[in-house]
């Protein structure tokens, strides 16, 4: 049985580079194949993984949405793109990816998605681990892929404003029709000299007060990722964050928060 993470966040948060990092992690760690989803359409998950991709599974379905009355006699519509979304899939050593793309244009795709819903529940079949970076409103999550989610994170920066941004998410990931067995929240220290209180290592209480003061109500906090400065470095460069040292204090929080949460 598969176990699915999403990662969800606001915009400049990391959060891609923190799906890239549990990733990395769970390679290390022996725990493949894993599938990658980028579910964001604003992100760069392939970029992250140092992976290029030919076709999104939204554009692929825009494209036989387009020409459903132009099929040959004998492939159904769903057979069709079924064989496509297979072709979006990205194959690499110890994992695969899929990019969602942006989402549907005009007409109506709740065929097409549930089409993609099964597609999703079969494919998943095929790996222990799934790890999904989300934009923001949970698109893609809530209407495409899966509702199934064993860990949510919802990654935030230690500040007010991203901490009310993680909260407004958790309180939308509350009412939409998802089956999330756990959410937690992640602190991402991503700009240097954010280590400092009232969000450090030393200070663990200072930390849940930041978090109860955003108004984040059931929602624990995982922990928290330091600022690396190698992280930042392969960010800017466009490297792929599965090349970085072990021994990095990002990858190193990464590995000591999930080996101790995931089954």
């Amino acid at each position: 049985m598969s176990y699915t993470i999403a990662v969800a966040g606001k915009g400049g948060t990391g959060k891609t580079t923190l799906s890239a990092l549990i990733i990395s992690y769970l390679l290390r760690a022996g725990r493949k194949p894993v599938l990658a989803v980028d579910a964001d359409p604003n992100s760069n998950l392939n970029e992250a993984l140092g992976i290029k991709y030919d076709r999104t599974v939204v554009s692929t379905v825009d494209e036989i949405m387009s020409k459903k009355e132009e099929l040959s006699p004998g492939l159904t519509k769903e057979r069709l793109l079924e064989l496509h979304f297979q072709d979006a899939l990205v194959e690499s050593p110890g994992f695969d990816l899929l990019v969602m793309g942006h989402t549907e244009g005009p007409g109506c795709y709740c065929h097409a998605n549930n089409l993609l819903r099964g597609f999703m529940d079969k494919l998943k079949e095929n790996y222990p681990y799934i790890v999904m970076d989300n934009e923001a409103g949970m698109e893609h999550l809530s209407r495409r892929t899966t509702r199934d989610v064993d860990l949510l994170l919802i990654i935030a920066n230690p500040n007010p404003v991203s901490l009310r941004s993680a909260r407004n998410i958790f309180k939308m990931t509350e009412k939409l029709d998802l089956a999330i067995k756990k959410s937690c929240l992640l602190i991402n220290q991503n700009i240097p000299g954010t280590p400092t209180s009232p969000f450090c290592h030393s200070c663990p209480g200072l930390i849940h007060a930041g978090v109860n003061s955003a108004g984040i109500q059931g929602l624990p906090l995982l922990g928290q990722i330091p600022y690396d400065q190698e992280v930042e470095r392969y960010s800017i460069e466009g490297l792929s964050f599965l090349n970085l040292p072990a021994d990095s204090p990002a990858f190193q929080a990464i590995k000591s928060l999930l080996s101790s949460s995931l089954p």
